[in-house]
């Protein structure tokens, strides 16, 4: 089969590669149907993740049907339709207890494409497969279903939820790309008085209106901070998130908040950030950092089939598998391409 393997910093390859195989009783072998490209897999290819050894399969998000299941697999059998989570879980460390499954002990956590191969591949192997993976129903398409696997989740729970975003509050979000247009989603949910987006793309900030956004700012050429003490009398946001994960996008965040208010960081930074102590210690801030724990991917799938939630406008480009390494090109252009979410399937 075929896998898009990682080669080092700025190297991959759309390869030749074994078939999975189960390793353990609790594996399951899924048939990838449909997968996306992360901007994870853009910070692993620049080099921000050096934990992902050369030779690596990239991708965490992906929906597949079963075609083996390893002897300690009790609710999977072969033919089921599945969400395969970003994170694995095994379910009985200290972390997986609490729910807390990124923070997984027993050898989970986020590994796919990371620590072991992941998702970007014609066959994946699932860890930890009874808790790692969501059945699906008929009526959710696995263009849908995929965007479950992380960003929503993610910038549901290290965003909104990290940030405790509240009725009538004022949100600002720095970045427009998936996991910030996520944010706004999911933000909406608990009726925000104001949601601010800033990023310098217009097509993105078109995008985060389509999303719910009611005020957009394009960096470089518009003052956020103006923006954003326009709409709250000088204060500043109660919530801002970051989405991006360079060191001037979360120091932007630090200025925007009002007293009192909260930063919730969801960008994978892979270069040191200045924390600005000598502003912030007077001024009751709250800093939150996280990674996606999936606990609320059942309650989000429960709203997707319920129409409450709709990400598909995200997928802007559609490629099959064959097309992978284009399908990489498109979405780390997005500047160009407009591209916000892409998918790869059969």
């Amino acid at each position: 089969m075929k896998g898009l393997v990682y080669g080092g910093p700025g190297a991959r390859e759309w390869a030749e590669i074994p078939d999975p195989v189960i390793a353990d009783p609790r594996d399951a072998i899924i048939r990838v149907d449909a997968v996306t490209i992360c901007g994870t897999d853009l910070h692993i290819l620049g080099g921000d993740v050096p934990e992902v050894a050369a030779g690596r399969v990239l991708g965490h998000e992906a929906v597949g049907t079963v075609v083996e299941t390893g002897g300690g697999v009790a609710a999977l059998a072969e033919g089921d339709r599945v969400l395969a989570s970003c994170i694995s879980a095994c379910g009985v460390c200290r972390y997986c207890r609490q729910g807390a499954y990124g923070q997984c002990l027993g050898g989970g956590g986020w590994i796919l494409g990371h620590l072991v191969d992941g998702v970007q591949s014609e066959y994946a192997r699932i860890p930890y497969a009874d808790l790692s993976t969501y059945k699906l129903p008929d009526q959710v398409t696995d263009e849908a279903a995929v965007l479950l696997a992380d960003i929503l989740p993610t910038s549901y729970e290290v965003g909104v939820l990290n940030g405790q975003v509240r009725p009538g509050d004022t949100v600002a979000i720095v970045g427009a790309g998936p996991i910030g247009l996520a944010a706004v989603l999911t933000a909406r949910l608990y009726s925000p008085a104001h949601i601010v987006v800033i990023d310098k793309a217009e097509t993105r900030l078109q995008a985060a209106k389509l999303f719910g956004a009611d005020t957009t700012v394009t960096a470089g050429t518009q003052d956020p901070l103006a923006a954003v003490q326009a709409l709250t009398g000088g204060l500043g946001a109660d919530v801002v998130i970051e989405a991006v994960g360079v060191p001037d996008t979360f120091e932007l965040c630090t200025t925007l908040v009002r007293p009192g208010g909260r930063v919730a960081n969801i960008g994978v930074h892979g270069k040191p950030a200045t924390l600005h102590l000598e502003d912030l210690w007077i001024r009751n801030v709250t800093i939150t950092t996280g990674l996606v724990d999936t606990f609320s991917t059942p309650r989000l799938l429960d709203m997707l089939v319920a129409g409450q939630l709709d990400a598909g406008p995200m997928i802007t480009h559609r490629f099959g598998f064959g097309d992978f390494m284009h399908a990489y090109d498109v979405f780390a252009d997005a500047a160009h391409t407009g591209a916000l979410k892409v998918v790869v399937s059969r």
